[in-house]
């Protein structure tokens, strides 16, 4: 037993002059699945002409395929940093755990419970939420909805600091982080309805997610799990999709296409009102506050 332990737990540190070579043969499974994303993208745009389903328009498509162009450079290039600095944390660990691929599946479950909180988290602080908003603004659901990626989505890095500690090979770590991303692809659809009920029930499909989008009261700030809903089931964020949502933002932008307005818009008015706010309580308050309690209080003025 001691000796499986160790044998599981008692990796060699990673020669850091090694990283690059880490990180040049770690698959960038993201930039594979492009291809297969735009075709299906384009197959669904088509489809949804020849049925007459608008759930397409030019200004906000064009938006989104902005962004995730930007989001895609961003990522590649601070693949490296993220990579260095998960590889720095890993040698200090006393527990690495060897690169094994069956360490893929306890890692992919603590990922998807830490996206769960990152995600929850973000609609629930200013600060955060202005790192998530642009996947939110798009007032109708296809599928570029899902190349609405924050520029500054790895502020949100925090959030999975206690899964780079629990001893993860960086390899393995960043499989699931490719994973998890892609598999939040196929939600942001119209053209799947409701799936069989346990799949509903613990996994996340384009019906949970459609919820998620939803600026309908009953569905504001529901269904925040990703790959398992387990989570909003365990945390009380769960809703089952009734009506059909209204997509959007509770208060829509009326930029559409300019990717930097759509990244940065949120910083921008949070700076003004921390200008004007007349105390430093004030301050923080439009900073962290829930971005729902800062528009009321707001609205109220």
């Amino acid at each position: 037993m001691v000796v499986l332990i160790f044998s599981i737990f008692g990796a060699e540190k990673i020669p850091m002059q090694d990283v690059h070579l880490l990180q040049k043969n770690s698959p960038d499974i993201l930039v594979y699945a492009v291809p297969v994303m735009l075709i299906l993208t384009l197959a669904e745009f088509v489809s949804s002409h020849i049925h007459d389903h608008p759930n397409y328009e030019t200004k906000e498509t064009i938006g989104s395929i902005l962004t995730g162009a930007g989001s895609l450079i961003i990522n590649l290039v601070m693949k490296f940093v993220l990579f260095y600095g998960a590889v720095l944390v890993y040698n200090q660990l006393p527990w690495r755990i060897e690169f094994h691929w069956w360490t893929l599946i306890p890692c992919f479950i603590v990922y998807d419970f830490c996206s769960y909180w990152a995600h929850r988290i973000a609609h629930y602080s200013r600060f955060f939420w202005a790192t998530h908003v642009v996947h939110h603004s798009a007032e109708h659901y296809n599928l570029t909805v899902s190349f609405r990626i924050s520029w500054i989505q790895h502020l949100k890095i925090i959030f999975f600091l206690p899964l780079i500690v629990f001893g993860f090979h960086p390899l393995i770590f960043f499989i699931s982080n490719q994973l998890g991303v892609l598999y939040q692809f196929w939600v942001h659809t119209e053209s799947i309805g409701k799936l069989h009920p346990f799949i509903e029930k613990y996994f996340g499909t384009p019906s949970n997610h459609r919820v998620h989008h939803g600026s309908d009261e009953k569905y504001l700030d529901k269904n925040f799990g990703a790959t398992f809903m387990i989570w909003d089931h365990l945390f009380g964020s769960f809703q089952y999709e009734e009506e059909k949502p209204t997509y959007g933002l509770t208060t829509n932008l009326d930029q559409k296409i300019n990717p930097f307005v759509l990244n940065f818009h949120e910083y921008s008015d949070m700076l003004k009102d921390v200008r004007s706010a007349p105390t430093f309580r004030r301050k923080l308050y439009f900073i962290f506050a829930s971005p729902g309690k800062i528009h009321e209080y707001k609205s109220k003025k």
